[in-house]
């Protein structure tokens, strides 16, 4: 008689903990399913960037072909030696960081109305969503002509003896006002599939237990929805900070309202140098990494069905 033995599942150490085989395989699976998405990425993302990397080591003007040389970072400390980019960046960071902390705030209000809401919940979606099917140019110029004077019903409503776009601290309230009309409802799109991962029964054993709507809202909501918020956070942040459209419509950058990337259209379309221009866009990308990771080092790890280390 054969005694036959029941293969069992094998648990292998890597020095950070035991990983069973069927983990390893299904890792394996998850990186060759990835693979030639990342390929594609990886070559037409790359390419550009090397370029641009290799564009701003160079003193490369095209208004001045023959003087083209290799600078290595002399275009990086001209770059940042200089006060308009640094009033830029500044400028950027505050758009940036005002108009996602009213847009978080406003997109989870509007995401737990359009989530519970029983009477006309298609009609809440669909009339808070209308802001962001508009294109960015058309709703800036549609901010624009109401804030022009004489013409303007906003301008005419709120200052009628002034022109707030020529105005320093107006014209940026002007801007940070069109970014958060046009994006909140794509902060509230994305936070309403967050709460979508929120099961109704935890929701109900902790008010049993005695929850109020608050303590569930923070102890159960928020922590289920981690990776909503996550992706929502830095999806806008990184298009914040490209802010570009609203800036261009409604001030061209006077008033010192210019962000990064405006200057760096400037010098690089405009002024045709692309060897500054390149390192302008070599920064912005710097900075958006460093975004990207910093949200990714705060949120990632927490996500629900990770582990300690952030992995699945």
């Amino acid at each position: 008689m054969v005694q036959t033995s029941q293969a069992e599942p094998v648990a292998v150490s890597d020095g950070k903990g035991a990983i069973s085989e069927g983990k390893k395989a299904e890792r394996k699976l998850g990186w060759l399913l990835c693979a030639p998405a990342a390929l594609v990425m990886i070559a037409v993302t790359g390419w550009p960037i090397l370029y641009a990397l290799w564009l701003s080591f160079q003193r490369f003007d095209l208004k001045y072909p023959d003087q083209r040389e290799f600078v290595g970072l002399d275009n990086y400390l001209t770059v940042l030696g200089n006060g308009y980019w640094w009033s830029a960046f500044w400028v950027t960071v505050l758009v940036t960081a005002v108009s996602v902390a009213i847009e978080f705030a406003l997109g989870m209000g509007l995401a737990l109305i359009m989530h519970r809401a029983l009477v006309g919940r298609g009609l809440v979606r669909t009339v808070s969503l209308i802001p962001y099917g508009i294109v960015t140019v058309v709703a800036a110029f549609s901010w624009r002509y109401a804030w022009t004077p004489d013409t303007g019903y906003l301008a005419n409503a709120i200052t009628p003896d002034g022109a707030p776009l020529t105005e320093h601290a107006s014209a940026l309230a002007i801007v940070i006002v069109a970014e958060i009309w046009k994006t909140t409802p794509f902060m509230a799109l994305l936070l309403m599939a967050g709460l979508a991962l929120v099961p109704d029964d935890l929701l109900k054993a902790a008010a049993m237990d005695g929850a109020g709507p608050w303590q569930r809202f923070v102890k159960v909501m928020l922590p289920m929805m981690k990776p909503a918020i996550l992706v929502a956070l830095l999806f806008r942040t990184l298009d914040a900070f490209r802010v570009f459209d609203n800036i261009v419509v409604l001030t061209s950058g006077a008033q010192d309202t210019s962000s990064v990337s405006v200057l760096a259209y400037n010098n690089l379309i405009k002024g045709l140098n692309l060897g500054i221009g390149s390192t302008m866009s070599v920064l912005i990308f710097i900075a958006v990494a460093l975004i990207a990771w910093i949200f990714v080092k705060l949120f990632g790890a927490a996500a629900p069905g990770s582990d300690d280390k952030g992995r699945r």
